[in-house]
């Protein structure tokens, strides 16, 4: 599929529980602001084909609303890739909210640095009272060299130093990995970890993501923080991004002898971890 320039796609997966979040990220999406020839698209998958979440899509021309067999968030997401014709690819979860200028911030970062293949932000947490609260530990504010995201998450406890719910990412890189893991949870640090094995990164100290609490989010569930299944997420997490480490491959491929070069020196980029949900 040729990406053309000038399009951001923001993929959301979504199911029934959280659509009636969908409003308040489609708000918070409105207020974005970008460069001229630059427009955003919306693309809404539902991780399965029920009733609930179709009447909560926005009538909108930039909003592309999809269905599909249900099997978890990084299906829906990867799925959705199949319509993604844009040159950068977003996440925003159904229940979160971006903050006004995060997509021109995170697109400033990756145009100004072809080098640069994903940028994150600060995430504030959105509170059920409305209030957000931040947290230490953040990275400091600009690149974030590769390799150096996956030892600070295990040393952190399986936390990673920059949060994925902010990922903003290109296209070609990300189909290139093949989207998201194929896992009940921790897809999108699986993605993270995979990004930082292959590529530079970049970090906004800006907060860009209201990363929301609530009852029913999944993270929240019992069987998020089951030990067992936990040491089998982590054990492929791990081992997938130690693989693609392992076997040299670069992105850009132009750029690996530079990159490798550099790579040694980028802990001060990656912070002492992000205090969020644990994988």
């Amino acid at each position: 599929m040729s990406a053309p320039r000038g399009r951001i796609v923001v993929v959301t997966a979504v199911h029934g529980p959280s659509a009636c979040f969908l409003p308040d990220a489609y708000a918070s999406l409105r207020e974005q602001q970008l460069p001229e020839g630059w427009e955003w698209h919306w693309l809404i998958r539902e991780d399965g084909a029920g009733d609930e979440v179709a009447p909560l899509v926005p009538d909108d021309a930039r909003v592309t609303f999809q269905q599909g067999r249900a099997g978890g968030p990084g299906m829906a997401r990867t799925m959705a890739l199949a319509h993604a014709d844009g040159a950068y690819v977003k996440v925003l979860d159904a229940d979160d909210q971006l903050t006004p200028g995060a997509l021109a911030r995170d697109l400033a970062a990756l145009e100004a640095d072809s080098t640069l293949g994903w940028a994150t932000s600060r995430a504030l947490d959105l509170l059920p009272d409305g209030t957000t609260a931040g947290f230490p530990g953040d990275p400091a504010h600009g690149p974030i060299e590769r390799g150096t995201v996956l030892p600070r998450w295990k040393a952190n406890g399986y936390r990673a130093p920059v949060h994925p719910a902010t990922l903003f990412v290109r296209r070609d890189l990300l189909v290139g990995l093949g989207g998201w893991m194929a896992l009940p949870a921790s897809e999108d640090t699986g993605l993270l970890l995979a990004l930082d094995a292959v590529a530079r990164g970049w970090f906004t100290s800006a907060a860009g993501l209201l990363y929301r609490k609530w009852e029913g989010q999944v993270t929240g569930r019992p069987a998020h923080t089951d030990a067992v299944e936990r040491d089998a997420r982590t054990a492929v997490v791990e081992a997938r991004a130690r693989a693609l480490s392992r076997f040299g491959w670069r992105w850009p491929a132009s750029a690996a002898g530079a990159v490798e070069a550099t790579a040694g020196a980028g802990d001060t980029a990656a912070g002492a971890g992000h205090t969020g949900a644990a994988d």
